[in-house]
């Protein structure tokens, strides 16, 4: 039976909060506890989360609507979880009103208690408490609140993240923070929480992609899709001393298998229609060989069957026959995650909104970007943009002409290795390291913002 150091929490809202859990399971024996989605969990505590959930997924799907879509999410959703701007540094700490309204729902109503007092009658069978880790901040409020009994520890999932992350008394809190980049780490400064509650270690990605500290896997994965996405090789015969250094033996000199597109739509399931866009953009580079596309419903089946119709409908059935058209969709959510993670392994350019998917740029894999859902998707834009590793999407009605362009003058593979140079990559590692006591050979992250 696999050892558990730690429990392991987690929130069904999106795919953000249960993808680093995923790749951070191993802390915990493999068991991810989901907060508004356990066994046992009072009727109470689950409609006041499904109250938020359902809220904000109904809303989000209004997104793609033409003017009236980003008008209403920013009206109903985002103008209560804005991000403040950053310049001119500044106390933060104040208790916004979303934060506000999380505290009455713990402190008066108790949500999250039982949680709590379930996790701590567990940690009777351990000799001493076992450290709480979560990938949201309502659960580690819960712990703080209800008196847990061992260490908190809360990872933060965006690139820049809103004063509700931080709790209502930041500067007496015993929260510790896993922070995914600089910026936030200096964000949470400004909320009121002290420097020593802060690790700056990294976003929690799979340790499949990575492969240990000296990186194996992702070596011979970049080695593969470097040649793939500058197959004239103009990145490459410039750079070539620098990446022979990085990458040794898994430096490739030639294109393996056709170039994979991998578009993944996110947890509400705003992005389908762009999706089609883009597979019929493709549909005779598809053909011909050149390229393959992976369409990622996640755990939405209504996603997949529309993307199986759009496929019938272009008369593609002999490329989803040998693969280089395809749906990925499981039904659970682990499955899901687990079948992602292999994908990307294959996966050449990553298309999706800035999500925790921003991240994955990390692994050496170029992010091209849909439009932001939500204030802190507009902030892991701006990172992305800034260390190099994503950009905007053009019209995915044109996707054969442009993406073909940046593919041929290697301005993809240019991207992918920004992205493994400049973005945090052992993140799991680190917070491991951190949560276990257990020494890193891994050098201190540097606070890059």
């Amino acid at each position: 039976m696999p050892h558990k150091y730690a429990h392991l929490v987690a929130v069904n809202m999106g795919y953000g909060h249960e993808r680093p859990a995923y790749a951070l399971r191993e802390l915990s024996g493999g068991e991810i506890i989901v907060a508004n989605d356990y066994p046992g969990i009072p009727a109470e505590d689950r409609a006041l989360w499904e109250q938020g959930r359902k809220y904000y997924e109904t809303v989000s799907r209004l997104q793609p609507m033409p003017v009236i879509g980003k008008t209403l999410f920013h009206a109903l959703v985002d103008h209560q979880q804005e991000i403040a701007p950053f310049y001119p540094r500044r106390d933060l700490s104040d208790v916004s009103f979303q934060l506000k309204l999380i505290r009455h729902a713990i402190v008066a109503r108790n949500q999250g208690r039982h949680l709590i007092e379930m996790l701590e009658r567990e940690n009777e069978h351990h000799a001493r408490p076992l450290p709480f880790v979560t990938t949201f901040f309502a659960p580690a409020f819960m712990a703080e609140e209800f008196g847990y009994s061992g260490e908190i520890y809360c990872l933060a999932t965006d690139a820049d993240i809103a004063r509700v992350w931080a709790h209502w008394n930041p500067k007496k809190s015993r929260i510790k923070y896993f922070a995914p980049n600089g910026r936030c780490v200096e964000r949470l400064v400004l909320y009121g929480v002290p420097r020593g509650n802060i690790y700056l270690t990294g976003f929690a990605l799979p340790k499949e992609l990575v492969g240990g500290e000296a990186s194996r896997a992702l070596k011979h994965d970049l080695g593969v899709r470097m040649a793939n996405l500058d197959p004239n090789g103009y990145y490459r015969h410039r750079h070539g001393a620098t990446l022979a250094r990085h990458l040794g033996p898994h430096f490739h000199e030639q294109q393996t298998r056709p170039i994979t597109i991998a578009f993944a739509v996110g947890g509400a399931g705003a992005q389908k229609r762009a999706a089609v866009q883009l597979l019929t953009s493709l549909h005779r580079r598809i053909k011909r060989k050149e390229l393959r596309l992976l369409l990622i419903a996640g755990t939405r089946r209504e996603v997949a069957q529309f993307f199986e119709k759009e496929i019938v409908a272009q008369r593609m059935h002999r490329e989803a026959k040998r693969g280089a058209v395809s749906i990925l969709y499981r039904q659970s959510r682990r499955e899901y995650f687990e079948a992602f993670t292999d994908a990307m392994r294959v996966t050449d350019v990553l298309w999706t909104k800035p999500s925790e998917l921003s991240f994955y740029t990390g692994v050496g894999i170029p992010i091209i970007m849909t439009d932001p859902i939500g204030s802190q998707e507009v902030f892991n834009r701006q990172w992305l943009q800034q260390i190099g590793g994503g950009i905007d999407q053009l019209d995915p009605a044109h996707a054969d002409e442009w993406l073909w362009d940046w593919v041929q003058s290697g301005a993809l593979a240019r991207m992918a290795w920004n992205g493994y140079i400049e973005a945090p990559t052992h993140g799991t590692y680190r917070i491991e390291s951190i949560v276990r006591g257990k020494p890193t050979q891994l050098e201190p992250h540097p606070l890059v913002v």
